[in-house]
């Protein structure tokens, strides 16, 4: 478990994190989600105690991460596949670390036929591909065997296969009951595999909810109806709290009514549907609406790039 308390870091004048309190909780995948600049990395390197917090606090399974005796059997992370010395090999990289737990060897192994370097396992890591450096920063932070993975865009440089087998192996690691926490800015990749979003902008919490319940939150709960009877639909359901929108001939935007009030109200009346389909937005979507005030770098919107040069 992880658990953020009034966690705020300056760097000079600059606010990176502001008071950000948030718990991941062990059992399931946990997104971590923030526009460019919005302190994603920075909190995770609090959490890790490579930065110092300017204030608040964090721990790691109950404790400060540099106060545990063998941080690598609590927490494993990757923030930075690139940080291996290249002139090492996969294996010797993995053994070094190995050996500053007293970690065995098999263990070594392990993880390099799980991550699917076993045929690279003796070749430098300077000349690895940017995919395989990241299976290799994976097995790095799976290697003491912790509670708790944190990773920093694990699927960046990966092929499809390997996107699909980090996907599996994070479900896989939750339902183990471990904690895992993925920071990642492709959402549909997010979509298929966190079960819970903490999203922040500018350094504070934005949210802290379900992925079903971000997205259905954006959604706005409106429900399309298709009808050959739209007309005496429209005035079926005409009441207080209820809006009604007339979309295209025959299909309605209902908002105020679920689904199934829709269908059973015109059943009622012997009206026919063709279509009741709750509106559901995608989380790509829902997270754009969502920090929209919060991104610190946009995109210019000249038509050239010679146009916003001038």
């Amino acid at each position: 478990m992880i658990e953020a308390h009034g966690l705020t870091k300056d760097y000079g004048d600059k606010r990176a994190v502001d008071d950000l309190s948030f718990t991941v909780e062990p059992g399931v995948v946990t997104g971590f989600l923030g526009p460019n600049g919005s302190g994603k990395s920075t909190t995770m390197r609090l959490i890790l105690g490579l930065d110092a917090p300017t204030a608040g606090s964090v721990t790691v399974n109950g404790k400060s991460y540099r106060d545990h005796a063998a941080p690598l059997h609590e927490a494993g992370s990757l923030l930075e596949a690139r940080s291996v010395h290249t002139g090492r090999s996969a294996y010797n990289h993995l053994l070094a670390l190995a050996q500053t737990h007293g970690i065995p060897r098999r263990r070594v192994n392990e993880l390099i036929d799980l991550v699917g370097l076993h045929d690279v396992a003796k070749k430098r890591a300077g000349q690895f591909s940017l995919g395989m450096g990241q299976r290799l920063g994976i097995a790095a932070a799976l290697l003491g065997d912790p509670q708790t993975v944190m990773l920093d865009e694990p699927v960046n440089g990966l092929d499809p296969e390997g996107i699909h087998w980090i996907r599996n192996l994070l479900k896989g690691l939750a339902a183990e009951g471990r904690t895992v926490f993925v920071s990642s800015h492709l959402m549909s990749e997010m979509a298929l595999t966190a079960d819970h979003l903490i999203v922040v902008g500018r350094g504070r919490l934005i949210a802290d909810t379900s992925v079903d319940e971000f997205v259905s939150r954006a959604s706005g709960n409106v429900v399309h109806v298709r009808s050959p009877q739209a007309d005496d639909l429209a005035g079926l359901l005409a009441a207080t709290g209820v809006t009604i929108v007339a979309v295209e001939p025959g299909l309605l935007a209902v908002t105020g009514l679920t689904a199934p009030q829709i269908g059973e109200a015109a059943a009622g009346r012997g009206i026919v549907l063709h279509e009741l389909m709750p509106q559901q937005v995608s989380l790509e979507e829902a997270f754009m609406d969502l920090t929209r005030d919060d991104v610190e770098f946009r995109a210019g919107t000249a038509e050239h790039p010679t146009e916003a040069a001038a």
